[in-house]
């Protein structure tokens, strides 16, 4: 009887220990993890942003849009120092970045594959002609329709890092306050024909937008 007690009281203990074990665990986990956060804090914090006002500024920070292994032969377009829009560095991979719009508040540059530059340039050129986002998705849907207009393979995809500031690190090319939202082309795709939600139900989870139309995309949100 005595020895039983005593191996309970043994097995009591080894138990107690490992959930102790576990709980520092935990805590050590929850205490890096906060280190890490704070010293990112720390880093931003120490960082000093910059004006996007070169045309050096304006091809880095457009650059920052694409994966980062494909942005040295990457094509950038968009307005240069002066204003006008043309090509700022040509390219020779898929990938076509549009660099940031100066006439626009905050931050916003987007990288998408060439086979999407058919249906992106008419975008530009309808928005140049005075027509509004509801016009210009009229007209490419029924040009898409009719096979006048070309937006690529299914699967082609658009990668934006947009933020609150034009401002950057020229160190790192890193926008200030900015984030990634990457979109996958899918034209007259469904929830049905995908399997997936039509709103999104959590940050970072992939939804459908605007299915059964030519602009219907899987959208990937950041997370918060």
């Amino acid at each position: 009887m005595k020895k039983i007690s005593i191996l309970v009281l043994i097995s009591t203990l080894l138990v107690a220990c490992n959930n102790q074990n576990e709980s520092n665990k935990t805590v050590q986990d929850r205490t890096e993890n906060k280190t890490e956060e704070t010293k990112k804090e720390s880093e931003e914090s120490n960082t000093e942003f910059r004006s996007i006002d070169t045309e050096e500024d304006i091809i880095a920070t457009a650059l920052m849009a694409a994966p980062k292994e494909s942005r040295e032969n990457a094509k950038v377009i968009g307005h240069n120092s002066d204003g006008e829009f043309a090509t700022l560095k040509e390219g020779n991979n898929e990938f076509i970045c549009l660099a940031d719009d100066p006439n626009q508040d905050g931050f916003s540059v987007a990288c998408y594959h060439k086979d999407l530059e058919p249906f992106m340039a008419r975008g530009r050129e309808l928005k140049a002609e005075g027509k509004n986002g509801k016009e210009i998705f009229e007209i490419r849907e029924k040009e898409i329709k009719s096979g006048d207009l070309e937006m690529g393979k299914a699967g082609s995809t658009l990668h934006i890092y947009y933020g609150p500031k034009a401002t950057y690190d020229p160190n790192t090319g890193n926008v200030e306050g900015a984030k990634y939202r990457y979109v996958v082309y899918m034209p007259f795709a469904t929830s049905e024909s995908t399997g997936l939600p039509t709103t999104p139900t959590a940050s970072n989870h992939p939804w459908i937008m605007d299915p059964e139309t030519h602009k219907a995309h899987i959208m990937i949100s950041p997370l918060k």
